[in-house]
């Protein structure tokens, strides 16, 4: 497989693809959405919740904590994990100013 030429592209671009790319899983999307309905932190039942396997969730969670997308503390002998609101908003301005770059009276083909 070759080589991203990430180079070839501005800064924007090259942070709204990673930003899509860490929610580019529906596995990660299921743990957002259970986060926001909860609207609170969340020590362990997302097992139970989502039907994956405990190791499949630590490792979507890992990925969303890594950009930045929740927070984890540690409570005992359990992390238990939230979304980052500073970072969440920062994800929904930047998606909405992505999407609303299209002018809606443009008529394509």
């Amino acid at each position: 497989m070759g080589t991203t030429k990430t180079d070839l592209f501005t800064k924007e671009q090259n942070e709204i693809a990673l930003m899509m790319k860490a929610i580019a899983h529906p596995a990660r999307i299921a743990i957002l959405q259970e986060l926001l309905k909860i609207n609170a932190c969340v020590c362990g039942d997302l097992v139970n919740e989502l039907g994956l396997a405990q190791a499949t969730i630590s490792q979507h969670l890992k990925e969303l904590k890594s950009v930045g997308l929740i927070q984890g503390t540690i409570e005992g002998t359990s992390v238990c994990y939230c979304i980052d609101p500073v970072v969440w908003n920062e994800y929904r301005q930047v998606f909405t100013d992505f999407f609303m770059v299209m002018d809606n009276t443009n008529k394509c083909c």
